[in-house]
């Protein structure tokens, strides 16, 4: 889980940062910003963003990098770069696989916030809870996708994010794959035990 301390879940770099810096040192600065989007991606259990109040930028290249979202109501979201000259581009991708190319420039070119019930419309959020039940919420969350199958989990989510940017033809392979490898493990033999013999799964693989 990813959540943020104070009023904000997060609203975006500190500006401050960027002065005096050559542009070597800018790209590198750039390059380590974003790593963490990239990094969420490639870990094997689902990662839930838990926001609150602002999540603009920055915030929200995160939020929509993150496997699943829950908002509290009082969230704000938006690619608020460009009302400062500059432009939203690290959350560019994440933010496009959210909600898709039209809504995406949409947010991008205006810098428009918006709530967390038109958040969830968009897409960018799965759920959203009030304030006070946001961390309690979370858990449960965490709580459900932690009792499934460790090696499913994994499996499944690496497959998604494989698949993502391939032909269909090539993804649908890679997943029938992917598929054929889980049928294989320990979990797999286990669950169809658990199934004919009506109990309660205990995975074996993590």
């Amino acid at each position: 889980m990813i959540g943020g301390e104070g009023k904000q879940f997060c609203a975006g770099i500190d500006l401050t940062e960027m002065h005096g810096k050559e542009p070597l040192e800018l790209r590198e600065w750039i390059i380590d910003m974003d790593a963490h989007n990239l990094t969420i991606g490639r870990m094997g259990k689902p990662v839930i963003a838990s926001v609150h109040g602002a999540t603009v930028a920055n915030g929200l290249g995160l939020a929509c990098a993150c496997d699943l979202t829950i908002a509290s109501e009082d969230a704000r979201f938006g690619a608020t770069a460009i009302n400062l000259g500059l432009f939203c581009f690290g959350l560019s991708a994440s933010l496009s696989r959210c909600v898709g190319k039209k809504r995406a420039l949409d947010l991008l070119f205006t810098g428009e916030t918006v709530d967390s019930e038109k958040a969830l419309e968009l897409g960018i959020v799965n759920r959203v809870v009030p304030r006070d039940k946001l961390e309690g919420e979370t858990m449960v969350l965490a709580r459900e996708l932690a009792a499934k199958s460790p090696v499913a989990t994994r499996m499944g989510k690496s497959a998604y994010y494989a698949m993502s940017d391939m032909g269909y033809e090539e993804a649908a392979a890679c997943l029938s794959e992917t598929f054929a490898l889980l049928c294989c493990t320990e979990d797999a033999k286990e669950w169809v035990g658990a199934f004919l013999n009506k109990r309660k799964p205990v995975w074996k693989e993590r």
